[in-house]
């Protein structure tokens, strides 16, 4: 509601601000209360970042670098998960007692960053548009696009607004059959993202490489190799997303997850023992943060495109919705697969890698039947490849097609 009313900057300002005033608590606390404070806080901060970053970026990029550009929000994650990983192995060596409030107050600098950031961006001209401000958003259209033909560009924003005026509240909207399909994209993709199993491997990898042989310090560099190799295959992702397509990157990388996961299964099940009494040799152990280094890079390339394509696919009038709809099912699977992680390997034991990988399998299936090619397409002229779509397109009314569109797929 505030993205809608307020334009996605404003919800980057506050996200921006509770995140830093929750580090700073989180830095400073002296009970438990002060800890629980400071991380509802954080998750406020995430919240709203999540839901207005993937949106600003598709909103202001032009459409053949939306992928692209998109992906730098997956990018700065990335880094940070790194940089988060180097912060810990170095606090994790100081025995003074308070290297764990470095590592949480470290967390202002990207906030601060952020913040500022904020201050500097000008609103999205789909965001203008929506809030009545069409001068300013032909001027701010210019500027990005780098031209004053920008008249086409400008009417298709101004059309939308206008169909989404006629919806008074988006939240019922979305659930009317021509937007079943953008609802189970906010539904499926961000679940699926999670079904994978990555926040297991980012969450639990100095516990899991632990488990598996490692010592303390070379289960934290472990963290970081992994965390390293995130952030390289990202920059493959954002190379190759607007020339290759979502979908190719998709099922190249569900592909790739399975077979390292079946094997990282297939060796923990053979060599450690599902009694988990068994040890793995140093070279094993090796060839497994291998495998993992793998699945980490196939994920990057390929599920990581999961805040990518639900901020391209929505409508104004759902927009908003739609991807609170994606960030809230997102943090629910986060939350329900964090909790369960620990409890499911000592059930499972190596199982657990042969169940997310049965996962993928079924989510590479969605992504084959299910998921169009959104490569090059206007985020405003999204409707066409519904209605383009085998399965899609008879929840798309014919009257969403109108003459006055200025694109036409191939």
């Amino acid at each position: 509601m505030v993205t809608q009313a307020f334009g996605r900057k404003s919800s980057m300002l506050f996200g921006g601000a509770a995140f830093l005033l929750g580090s700073a608590i989180n830095g400073v606390a002296m009970n438990v209360a002060m800890l629980i404070i400071g991380r509802i806080l954080l998750g406020v901060g995430v919240g709203f970042a999540n839901q207005a970053v993937p949106l600003y970026l598709s909103e202001m990029a032009p459409p053949q670098l939306r992928g692209a550009l998109n992906m730098g929000f997956q990018m700065a994650t990335t880094i940070g998960i790194f940089v988060a990983g180097l912060v810990n192995y170095g606090t994790g060596k100081l025995h003074a007692g308070y290297g764990w409030r470095i590592s949480v107050a470290l967390a202002a600098v990207p906030a601060l960053i952020m913040t500022l950031g904020a201050v500097a961006l000008p609103d999205t001209p789909n965001s203008l548009v929506e809030r009545g401000l069409r001068d300013q958003a032909k001027a701010t259209l210019q500027k990005i696009r780098g031209t004053d033909d920008v008249e086409a560009e400008l009417q298709d924003m101004i059309e939308a607004s206008e169909e989404a005026k006629k919806v008074s509240d988006p939240w019922s909207s979305i659930l009317r059959p021509e937007h079943r399909p953008h609802l189970v994209m906010a539904i499926a993709i961000p679940m699926f993202q999670q079904l994978t199993g990555i926040n297991v491997i980012m969450f639990y990898a100095p516990v899991l490489f632990k488990t598996i042989g490692f010592g303390d310090s070379a289960s934290l560099m472990s963290a970081v190799i992994s965390g390293l190799v995130n952030v390289f295959a990202t920059t493959v992702s954002i190379a190759t997303v607007d020339k290759f397509g979502r979908r190719v990157l998709f099922l190249e990388g569900g592909i790739q997850m399975v077979v390292s996961q079946v094997a990282v299964g297939a060796i923990l099940g053979t060599f450690f023992g599902d009694a988990g009494t068994g040890k793995l040799s140093p070279a094993l152990a090796n060839l497994v943060l291998a495998l993992i280094c793998v699945y980490v890079a196939a994920f990057a390339w390929s599920w990581g495109l999961g805040w990518l394509v639900p901020s391209e696919i929505f409508p104004l009038n759902i927009r908003s919705a739609g991807q609170s709809i994606v960030v809230g099912v997102n943090f629910l699977f986060t939350f329900i697969i964090a909790q369960l992680f620990l409890m499911a390997l000592c059930h499972l034991k190596s199982g657990l890698f042969h169940l997310f990988a049965a996962f993928v399998v079924v989510m590479t299936l969605f992504v084959v039947f299910l998921v169009p090619e959104t490569k090059g397409v206007p985020i405003e002229e999204m409707t066409l490849v519904w209605k383009k779509h085998w399965f899609w397109k008879k929840y798309i009314l014919d009257d969403h097609i109108t003459p006055s569109e200025h694109w036409r797929a191939d």
